[in-house]
C-alpha cells in the first residue's frame, strides 16, 4: 500500500508509527495498488472540515474521504482511497481521557480512518463488532493495546 503523510501543525509526530500501521493494516486485509493520505491537522482546521462536508459544526477526531466509489484509478492501476484528517488536538485529549498513550490514540484514529476508506463502518451493531475487532486486531498485533 502506498501512501502520503502530511503533518500541518507544529506537533512532533512519530510517522514511522502511521506508516507502520498503514502497511500492517493493508497486509491483513490484502489491500494492493492503492494509495492513501493522511493529514495531520488541528482541531480548527478538522472543524471546518466537518462543517463544510458534513454539516457538523465541531470539531472531530478522524474524517475520512473514501475515493473508491468514484474508481480514481492513477497510473499503473494504483487505486487511489481516499485521504484520512486526524485531528492531533483531539488525539491528545482523547489519549488523556482514555488513559493511554497519544501513540495509541493516533494508531486507533489512523486505523479506524483507513478501514473506513476500504469499506468498513459501524452504522449498525453488525458492522460496529466487525470492524471494531479488526481495528483491536491490528493494533494489538502492532503492540498498542489499550
Amino acid at each position: 500500500m502506498n501512501y502520503e503523510i502530511t503533518n500541518l501543525t507544529d506537533e512532533i509526530v512519530q510517522i514511522k508509527l502511521i506508516e507502520d500501521l498503514i502497511n500492517l493494516t493493508g497486509k491483513k486485509l490484502d489491500v494492493k495498488n492503492s494509495i492513501v493520505e493522511i493529514i495531520l491537522t488541528d482541531d480548527k482546521r478538522i472543524h471546518e472540515i466537518n462543517k463544510l462536508y458534513r454539516g457538523v459544526d465541531r470539531a472531530t477526531d478522524v474524517i475520512s474521504f473514501a475515493f473508491q466509489d468514484t474508481f480514481d484509478v492513477l497510473a499503473n492501476d494504483i487505486v487511489n482511497l481516499g485521504e484520512i484528517y486526524i485531528s492531533l488536538d483531539k488525539t491528545k485529549a482523547q489519549a488523556k481521557e482514555y488513559g493511554h498513550s497519544f501513540e495509541r490514540e493516533l494508531g486507533f484514529l489512523t486505523v479506524h480512518g483507513l478501514l473506513h476508506l476500504l469499506g468498513y463502518d459501524h452504522m449498525n451493531k453488525d458492522d460496529e463488532v466487525e470492524m471494531f475487532a479488526i481495528q483491536e486486531e491490528i493494533l494489538k498485533c502492532y503492540g498498542l493495546e489499550r
